[in-house]
């Protein structure tokens, strides 16, 4: 049953990630008849907008202007207007700023209605070949590496499927972080261009994914899908875990290498495990 835009309500709405086709009708007859569409850049929207000839004006709200534009479009839905949040590409909120603006709705008390539509995210990951019946979203890896590797220390024992967001230029590094935090042989699933004339799904190692774009040079925007930490990793009490430790440091190895070796064995975050190592009383005679 098809209803017109409701005055003063928020309608969060999808928009294709590549392909036109995928634009829903219920999200073109909500553009055209809303009273304002706030769009991450109003250049890119416009050029989707003019495909579908909608004429809705535009406002542009995006991550360096949301502060002073909240309240802005907030007072425009209490004076009774609607208003559609749009973002690039796929669904508004997620790893953008949409998000603050839906949290500013509900505590206003205005109504917000998802108009759902194509999500890099759920494509990626329902073509991947891994598990789909748990998975979690992680968004962008943090661009510094040494929080980037801290980030994924976190992710160690994560035994869902995990997805993640990362750009050409950062690919290389993050997956040889992949490699050091949580090993080579980890399943992984690159896909780009999703939806697009030259969609991709790369599929392997960790370690064949390193070799394979050490060899090619990434382009377009990447989703990330990882196999979570096999459920068949060791689970050792805390003595195990200091014997173990014990034995590796007394035949040479650091505490730091120690600890990385046996948190690819085990369950237990590897800063836990150095830790662990650091308390460990060595006989050094």
């Amino acid at each position: 049953m098809q209803t017109d835009p409701k005055p003063g309500t928020l309608y969060i709405v999808g928009t294709p990630i590549g392909n036109l086709e995928d634009m829903t009708f219920r999200a073109v007859r909500i553009l055209q008849n809303v009273n304002l569409i706030a769009a991450e850049d109003t250049r890119h929207t416009g050029k989707l907008l003019q495909h579908f000839q909608v004429k809705t004006p535009q406002i542009s709200y995006h991550e360096h202007n949301r502060h002073s534009r909240i309240p802005e479009l907030l007072e425009y839905m209490a004076n009774g207007q609607a208003i559609a949040l749009v973002s690039d590409a796929g669904m508004p909120a997620v790893s953008d700023p949409g998000y603050e603006l839906v949290i500013a709705c509900i505590q206003a008390g205005i109504t917000v209605v998802p108009i759902p539509g194509a999500s890099a995210t759920i494509t990626a990951l329902i073509a991947s070949g891994l598990p789909t019946d748990r998975f979690v979203f992680e968004g962008f890896l943090p661009p510094k590496a040494a929080k980037r590797r801290e980030y994924l220390e976190s992710l160690q024992t994560e035994s869902r499927t995990l997805i993640f967001y990362e750009s050409p230029y950062r690919l290389p590094e993050s997956l040889q972080d992949f490699a050091t935090v949580l090993g080579g042989d980890r399943q992984i699933v690159l896909a780009r261009e999703l939806t697009k004339l030259y969609e991709e799904f790369w599929r392997g190692t960790i370690a064949e994914a390193i070799a394979h774009y050490n060899q090619r040079q990434p382009q377009g925007e990447y989703t990330i899908v990882l196999a979570g930490n096999p459920p068949s990793q060791l689970q050792l009490t805390e003595a195990q875990l200091k014997a173990e430790l014990l034995q590796m440091i007394t035949q040479g190895i650091s505490r730091s290498q120690a600890s990385r070796q046996l948190a690819k064995i085990t369950t237990v975050p590897r800063r836990q495990l150095y830790q662990l190592a650091l308390s460990l009383e060595i006989d050094t005679e």
